[in-house]
């Protein structure tokens, strides 16, 4: 496992035969305030959808127009992401994740009093740089705060504040901005990024930065590990095809399931309380067998997008089948994270941020195929068949990396492994 960018070695297979080091009982404070910046992160990335009427009536354009601010935040995540671990390589951990926040607080700043539809959308492609660079430097202080044996335990929780931010913060925000306009929401997330910032201050370790040192060329070079690469694939593949059916589940229900309208929301809670549970089973469970857990995820996720295309006609069975794909589907995510960073040697921030710009990768291509399913002749039920075949995808590259680990057990073994407990225990 990655650590201070650099990578722990098993020098002997005497070594590996020692007692499992115990995952601590209880996660270190840091851990949590970092699942609340992930909570604020996670609630500004989807609390637009909620808000599309009332800010095209206000800046009188097009609700499909508005709907761009969307779309920017998600190439900002992309492209944000890695641009900022690079650029970041030398700063502290702790300054990196303050600035980030302050520019995430200033963003949603410049919305809350914009006035002009191009200005939103560059305050937007701003925020989603921050959103990105913290995102990706608190994955990996979360995995040093807590130690190899519990890093994916320590990344479910990071990644549960953004799951809770589906099942409290969006629905929150909607409703406020009903209440107080939209500007309201944009406003409360600009003052709670701001007071995250001491939090940050008060329990984020003094350090240095983040990775060692070196130059982003030796960051790149680090990252030829096809390991890496076939987490990455995952990553983009698992998240897209749960997405692209969920970012058009409301027709589904409506139009093929028979529920009213004014039910899809309670549909949607179920979904992300689904996810926020599988998110931190999946990071416990992801410390000792994450292969097992990657693999299970991906078969689940996609046996339960194609009960969904069989199965939409019966409300009841829609409702289950959606709230499980919440658990299954994104529940792998903390554990997909962790073994990015793990594979990544001495670059785990630059892993880490790639993984976000996969995730949101796989959700942008999953989502723009789903749109045209829909409009296809297989109509609502279009966009399950897409996120099925996608799903089914994310057993390709997680069966490949179980596989590579047998074999370099085979061929040289525990003393070739990495020495996570985690992945000790998995090859045990």
């Amino acid at each position: 496992m990655s650590t201070r960018g650099g990578t722990l070695h098993a020098p002997t297979e005497a070594r590996a035969e020692q007692p499992q080091q115990a995952a601590p009982a209880r996660l270190p404070l840091v851990v949590y305030v970092l699942a609340l910046g992930t909570f604020l992160m996670g609630t500004t990335e989807f609390i637009v959808a909620g808000l599309l009427p009332e800010i095209a009536g206000d800046l009188q354009v097009s609700v499909a127009q508005t709907g761009l601010l969307i779309t920017v935040f998600a190439i900002g995540m992309i492209v944000g992401a890695p641009l900022m671990a690079m650029l970041t390589l030398r700063l502290p951990t702790r300054l990196t994740l303050m600035l980030a926040l302050g520019v995430f607080a200033a963003g949603h700043v410049a919305v809350a009093v914009g006035s002009s539809f191009t200005l939103l959308l560059a305050a937007r492609f701003l925020t989603a740089i921050a959103t990105g660079a913290f995102w990706a430097v608190a994955n990996v202080a979360a995995t040093r705060a807590a130690g190899p044996a519990a890093s994916a335990r320590a990344l479910g929780l990071v990644g549960a504040g953004a799951m809770l931010a589906n099942v409290v913060g969006v629905p929150l925000g909607a409703f406020a901005g009903q209440l107080m306009g939209w500007r309201g929401p944009f406003w409360a997330l600009a003052a709670l990024a701001a007071a995250a910032v001491p939090l940050i201050a008060r329990t984020v370790p003094h350090e240095g930065p983040v990775q060692h040192t070196g130059s982003v060329r030796s960051e790149l070079t680090a990252l030829r590990s096809g390991r890496l690469w076939l987490v990455l694939a995952a990553c983009a593949t698992t998240t897209g095809g749960v997405l692209a059916a969920y970012s058009y589940i409301a027709p589904l229900l409506t139009d093929r399931t028979g529920l009213a309208a004014g039910l899809v929301p309670l549909v949607l809670v179920g979904f992300g309380l689904g996810a926020l549970v599988g998110s931190v089973v999946g990071g416990r469970l992801g410390d000792r067998r994450p292969h097992t857990v990657t693999i299970a995820a991906a078969a689940g996720a996609t046996l339960l997008l194609l009960a969904i295309v069989l199965l939409a006609g019966s409300a009841p069975a829609t409702v289950v089948l959606v709230a499980l794909l919440g658990f299954f589907g994104l529940g792998a995510n903390p554990v997909l994270m962790a073994l990015a960073v793990r594979y990544a040697g001495k670059a785990p921030t630059l892993a880490s941020a790639l993984t976000v710009s996969a995730f949101n990768l796989g959700t942008a291509i999953g989502s723009g195929i789903a749109g045209r399913a829909l409009d296809s002749g297989m109509g609502s039920t279009g966009p399950a068949v897409v996120g099925t075949a996608i799903a089914a995808l994310t057993l390709i590259p997680t069966t490949l990396l179980a596989l590579n680990r047998h074999r370099r057990a085979a061929a040289s073994g525990s003393a070739d492994l990495p020495s996570a407990p985690a992945e000790r225990a998995d090859q045990a």
